[in-house]
């Protein structure tokens, strides 16, 4: 049974939960391409092959793996159209906000940016340092993602002093920090792709220990907004805190245990939480006029 476009806002908040969560299965399933070796698993693009859109037998699991990760695009695309859709049904209601519109077609808009970022990498026999924009631009998207959820069903709060705002924006710049070197670490190491992937040309160890440099400094960072933060904004801060945490436990003992596959997963699985985490801190620090913004929001929310 179809949907009408007048029911469209109702769904704008499952709809944008389903965006975040989208977001980051699609960093998952472009991380088991790249830990799998299958990168070039369909060598061109955007057909798999010079005379195929699909994977033939010849291919092996590489090509399917690759060829999979290709389709999740598809599934992404139209949950972000979805969301889009109903974004702008709802803006056009005279006493709406239009922020949430606005955030929906960036992130639509991320989509076939990130598809053809993604055909660059495999034209350039994924260059490391595209591969790792690409991945980056993944970050940015759950970030905006985030930003999203929180115009539709963020409570009304005051602002946090100027000083605590500010770390507030430190906190999230040496997260970036902490994601780009991170990327680079991969980038340089055995999991950059199978063995013919080029890669950075960097010492793996001194770029592992640059980024777990970056990661206390992170951490060191989260703590002081924790204990600075005031109680409203505390929650989202320790929540940081924790995945830090988890992130850099997993961290710890994927280099104690020589890289196995499975934890590097579960580590780019922890980056992209971060970025949402660190996003979420931020967003609990700056004010809010109201809880319900006009009548996007009230629909997007409404049983």
């Amino acid at each position: 049974m179809g949907v009408s476009l007048a029911a469209l806002p109702r769904l704008l908040w499952p709809l944008a939960v389903a965006n975040l969560v989208a977001n980051i299965g699609i960093v998952v399933s472009g991380g088991a391409v790249r830990l799998t070796g299958s990168g070039l698993g369909c060598p061109t693009w955007p057909r798999c092959t010079d005379g195929s859109y699909v994977p033939h037998g010849e291919l092996g699991i590489h090509g399917a793996i690759e060829f999979g990760n290709r389709m999740l695009t598809f599934v992404l695309a139209a949950i972000a159209i979805a969301c889009w859709l109903a974004a702008l049904v709802a803006s056009r209601r005279a006493d709406s906000d239009r922020r949430p519109l606005m955030l929906s077609t960036v992130i639509a808009l991320g989509v076939p940016s990130q598809a053809l970022i993604g055909g660059v990498t495999v034209l350039t026999d994924l260059n490391p340092w595209i591969v790792s924009f690409h991945l980056l631009v993944s970050m940015a998207i759950i970030g905006v993602c985030v930003v999203l959820l929180d115009e539709l069903r963020g409570p009304a709060r005051p602002a946090a002093s100027p000083g605590v705002r500010r770390l507030g924006w430190v906190v999230l710049a040496a997260g970036w920090v902490v994601l780009y070197v991170g990327t680079v670490v991969t980038g340089s190491g055995p999991h950059a792709g199978d063995l013919d992937s080029p890669r950075t040309g960097l010492d793996p160890l001194q770029v592992s220990q640059l980024h777990a440099d970056a990661v206390f400094l992170f951490v060191g960072l989260t703590v002081g907004l924790v204990l600075t933060a005031p109680a409203a904004a505390r929650r989202a801060a320790l929540l940081l805190l924790a995945v830090q945490l988890l992130q850099g436990t997993i961290g710890f003992v994927q280099h104690a245990t020589d890289l196995p596959v499975v934890l590097v997963a579960f580590h780019l699985l922890g980056a992209a939480l971060i970025s949402a985490a660190m996003t979420w801190a931020l967003l609990s620090l700056l004010p809010r006029a109201t809880s319900t913004r006009g009548g996007a929001i009230e629909m997007a929310t409404a049983p």
